[in-house]
């Protein structure tokens, strides 16, 4: 246990022990440089001075469950649906109610009974190699699985909650059965192992170990900075049916918070414009927010169909997820 607190200290502001009413704690998985700019800006206009805890979503929650009522957390702040889901059954969440964020944020990117909700929208698509492919030559991610890919498709581990997230949305979409099939046939089509992140799947895409990958399309806006990586070209999935596929980044307020007023005002703040200004350029990501400037890196990327299944889907179905990958040995 002594580990796990050891890791949860990496980044603290100042003692939380300390709290008073104009201050507020995030336990965060997303790095704190990028929240950074926009709880300076929110203490500058509120007063409210923000300190963040950042360290590994998994050992935040167990830490808030050991801390019990104790906890310093006002808000838990993560990435991934699936993970914000897990919060929320594990009864880390309190239910919201602002009229703001009911107003701003999607429904489908909320929780249904708004115990959390996304500030950032992380398409999840496929992205290939120009010195052997074109556009016409893709259409979804079930076709991916197509013989015709046989040893040219790379993957980041299912056991990455990305990847898990899109095998949820597949489930809902085609049933259990149906899904098993096409991830079976990624198996097959795979050039290599598995890799741990998808930076390296991309990098192996440039490189010609594979031809196509599916990648959170940010990190193939930080790739493309480098004209080394500029062969690796994007493909919207399924535009002719369900969309692509579409995860978030996103936030609630903690059941044992001591000042949950001023966590809504904080929540409220990251819906706004010039929040999301940041908020999802700072990571090459999307707006949830309708009629926020795209970032320059993505715009030129275009508009794409996506998703609309409700996040909180990707949670619930995640255990369902996790054993069709077993099942087909998708490591």
């Amino acid at each position: 246990m002594k580990r796990i607190f050891v890791a949860l200290s990496v980044f603290l502001l100042i003692s939380c022990s300390n709290q008073s009413d104009n201050e507020l704690n995030i336990y965060t998985s997303r790095q704190p440089q990028l929240l950074e700019p926009i709880i300076e800006d929110f203490y500058a206009n509120t007063g409210i001075k923000v300190n963040l805890l950042s360290g590994n979503a998994q050992e935040l929650m167990e830490r808030i469950d050991i801390e019990g009522e104790n906890t310093n957390a006002d808000i838990f702040m993560t990435v991934d649906a699936g993970v914000l889901w897990q919060a929320n059954e594990r009864g880390i969440f309190s239910e919201i109610e602002s009229d703001i964020l009911t107003n701003n944020i999607p429904t489908y990117l909320k929780d249904p009974n708004n115990n959390w909700f996304g500030f950032s929208k992380r398409a999840r698509t496929i992205v290939y190699s120009s010195d052997e492919f074109s556009e016409d030559d893709f259409s979804t991610y079930e076709d991916l699985a197509d013989p015709k890919w046989k040893g040219r498709l790379c993957l980041r581990t299912s056991k990455k909650v990305y990847n898990r997230s899109l095998i949820a949305s597949m489930i809902d979409a085609y049933g259990f059965e149906k899904t098993k099939e096409v991830v079976s046939g990624w198996v097959s089509n795979l050039a290599t192992e598995v890799f741990s992140n998808d930076t390296n799947a991309l990098k192996a895409v440039s490189s010609g170990q594979c031809g196509v990958t599916i990648v959170n399309t940010y990190y193939l806006a930080r790739l493309l900075d480098d004209p080394n990586y500029s062969n690796l070209k994007i493909f919207w999935a399924n535009q002719n049916d369900r969309g692509v596929h579409v995860n978030i980044s996103g936030a609630g307020v903690v059941k044992s918070s001591r000042n949950k007023i001023n966590a809504v005002k904080l929540l409220e703040y990251l819906s706004s414009v010039d929040a999301q200004n940041f908020y999802a350029s700072a990571n090459k990501e999307y707006p949830v927010v309708e009629n926020v400037v795209i970032d320059e890196s993505i715009k030129d990327w275009g508009a794409f169909i996506e998703d609309n299944i409700n996040v909180a889907k990707l949670g619930e179905l995640q255990k369902e997820a996790v054993l069709l990958a077993q099942e087909v040995g998708y490591k």
